[in-house]
């Protein structure tokens, strides 16, 4: 993205920011979570037993690596030296950042996630030891090589893929996904048993006959029967009843058509009644769960021809036992925590000073901090240690130029940014306390590491721009444009991946066309916001369905302001755009009108305005210029950024003012 875009540091995700403060870390699940090996799969912690000294670099990742053990083996475990590590993580402009402060870092970012999976690992671990139970490394790449042929790869290109898409590493995948899922099969194995029923029911669910039908699931009870009663007058109105009144909202949006229904694949007794409709006959309510469900035949699907059993069955064999896995392992891991003895004092500041050092202790066995601080800075260390090298940079500025940062910066660049956003009280002043529940509720960080990460830096450079800034007559003018001109309303995806925007952008053009072939009003945008809600990489735009701020001209963003002055109703779906390292949807909702002001009264405001956007431009400016000036030896990834000189004479970036620019829209 241009310096324009780069300039406006609105407070987001952290894990959005340019700085790169936190990195785009992999959320631990619950613990069913971790049986889980397909592309929702995400690291379980797990370690396995050591196994033969000559192995590959997955094989290695399988074994106990007393180095950054963090599922400790009982007493009894032989002893292996550790070999000594590089005390130092990175060294910048001759300023060391040691590997014990970034672990500190990483601990602070990262610790009861990390916690939280050691713990898991540990129980399955112990569990397996007192059971005789080894999962060897061959087991683990057999499982790796399946994995690959179920998703018809190679199994380097599978872990590529993960890699590149998921931020999961070989080895992280070998021994956090892949050998508890095998250890947790073993330890359930004796629930595993698939009978030739199960089969023949799995069968019939993939490849039997099927019933077409439209769904309504209404939550209150007088509800549903009201609606019922309408659709059995009107059988022909149960599409409008289904968008209007339907709490399923998937199937709401397509006037509640749902995937067949076969047997043995849900509730037994919606199923029974599917099976009993004629077409165009409505089922009486039946209860699923908390919802009162009826459904509309559309018509009955016959079974499919020509399937050759004996080449489904294997996969068939493998959905059931993937299904019997999530079941068993749960109720095997709820047995370990029942049977277990965990005082988790990480997780809770009232009992960290009772066990000074301790961040938890599994069956009298203790988890120190520092443990988990290496386990942390094992995991995350290196996006980690891009942010932590950032702060340093900045922080060497300031003392060179001997300015504080004092808590009377923090709290007005907090404030801020809660006006940004909108987050004020009755008064109009910031709402400093709405805004910080906002920031820890949806954002997933705590109030420190959001001052650390986010306000901090934000403050320290704009104290490093000091009042360089200057307003000139063309940037009013631009201003006066931007503010009161004409802007678009539109809704954006954003994307990390230009392949996942392709398949995004192609859905959404589907939708389009739908929506014209069947005279669907709103059904393409209703498309996008579901679409936007599940996939957009920024988190208000996620929460709002895709909804930002108008853009308006001379906004900071030229590529996305020319594009969407572009669109219309007739072609309201923009093209993949390219801004930074994201890529940028746009869906048109149409054209506000200018606003009727005059320039002398709203010289002012447009004045305030611009001055903190080229603010924010100037800050952007400074930092890469720190950048470009600093020279960095990071040891974690042995790479070596040395200092540029500038060019004699280098013209500063074109400025283009308004007012900041779309949070949705910044990276």
């Amino acid at each position: 993205m241009d310096g324009n875009q780069r300039a406006t540091h609105e407070p987001r995700s952290p894990r959005l920011t340019r700085f790169g403060w936190l990195a785009s870390g992999i959320v631990v699940l619950l613990v069913c979570g971790l049986v889980r090996w397909n592309w929702t799969a995400e690291p379980a912690a797990a370690q396995a037993p050591r196994a033969a000294a000559k192995q590959n670099p997955v094989k290695q990742a399988t074994a106990i690596d007393h180095t950054k053990q963090t599922a400790p083996v009982p007493p009894q475990g032989a002893s292996v030296s550790a070999p000594r590590k590089n005390p130092v993580a990175a060294v910048v402009n001759k300023e060391p950042i040691t590997r014990e402060d970034l672990a500190d870092e990483c601990l602070l970012h990262y610790g009861n996630e990390v916690l939280d999976s050691i713990i898991h690992r540990t129980l399955i671990l112990v569990s397996c030891q007192r059971r005789g139970i080894t999962i060897s490394d061959e087991d683990v790449n057999a499982e790796i090589e399946r994995m690959a042929k179920k998703f018809q790869m190679g199994r380097e290109q599978w872990l590529g893929v993960l890699e590149k898409e998921r931020g999961i590493t070989a080895d992280r995948y070998a021994q956090d996904i892949i050998w508890p899922t095998l250890a947790l099969r073993e330890l359930a194995k004796d629930q595993m048993q698939i009978t030739r029923r199960e089969l023949d029911e799995a069968f019939e669910s993939e490849f039997g006959p099927g019933v077409k039908v439209r769904l309504i699931a209404i939550e209150d009870a007088a509800k549903a029967r009201s609606i019922h009663a309408q659709a059995v007058a009107d059988p022909g109105s149960f599409g409008a009843l289904a968008k209007n009144h339907s709490q399923d909202s998937n199937s709401a949006s397509a006037y509640g058509l749902i995937q067949p229904i076969r047997r043995h694949m849900g509730d037994p007794n919606l199923e029974t009644a599917a099976f009993a409709l004629k077409k165009n006959e409505i089922s009486q309510i039946v209860k699923v769960g908390n919802l009162h469900v009826f459904i509309k035949c559309e018509e009955h699907l016959p079974a499919i021809k020509g399937i050759d059993r004996a080449k489904v069955e294997p996969h068939l064999y493998d959905a059931i036992r993937e299904r019997k896995l999530r079941t068993a392992a749960n109720d095997v891991f709820k047995q370990l925590q029942t049977e277990a003895k965990v005082e988790n004092f990480f997780a809770d500041p009232t009992k960290r000073n009772s066990a000074p050092g301790v961040a938890a202790v599994i069956n009298g066995h203790q988890i120190s901090i520092r443990e988990l601080a290496e386990e942390c800075l094992v995991r995350y260390g290196d996006d980690v240690l891009e942010g932590t090298i950032n702060r340093k940079m900045i922080d060497q500025a300031l003392k060179k130029k001997n300015i504080q940062v004092g808590d009377a910066d923090l709290q007005a660049e907090i404030e801020r940014a809660a006006v940004a956003m909108n987050k004020v009280d009755a008064a109009g002043k910031p709402d400093v306390a709405g805004w910080i529940e906002h920031i820890t509720a949806n954002e997933g960080v705590s109030k420190d590491v959001y001052i650390r990460d986010e306000v901090w830096p934000s403050a320290a450079l704009k104290k490093l721009v000091g009042n360089s800034v200057q307003v000139t007559p063309e940037d009013l003018e631009r201003g006066y444009e931007a503010n009161y001109g004409p802007k678009i309303r539109c809704r954006a995806i954003v994307l990390n991946n230009h392949r996942r925007a392709q398949e995004i952008w192609d859905q959404c053009r589907e939708a389009l066309a739908k929506e014209r072939q069947d005279k669907v009003s709103g059904y393409a945008v209703k498309v996008f916001g579901d679409l936007a809600a599940e996939h957009s990489m920024e988190v208000s735009s996620r929460s709002l369905r895709g909804e930002v701020p108008p853009i308006q001209k001379f906004g900071g963003q030229p590529v996305l302001e020319k594009e969407a002055f572009t669109l219309t109703e007739e072609s309201p779906l923009s093209g993949i755009l390219q801004v930074g390292g994201a890529y940028v949807i746009l869906f048109y909702e149409g054209q506000t009108k200018p606003v009727a002001a005059n320039f002398e009264e709203v010289k002012k405001l447009l004045l305030a305005d611009i001055q903190e956007k080229k603010l924010r431009l100037a800050m952007a400016r400074t930092f890469d210029e720190l950048r470009d000036k600093s020279h960095v030896d990071n040891f974690l990834t042995g790479e070596i950024r040395t200092a540029k000189k500038a060019a004699p004479g280098t013209p500063d970036a074109t400025i283009s003012p308004g007012t900041p620019t779309p949070r949705v829209l910044k990276r």
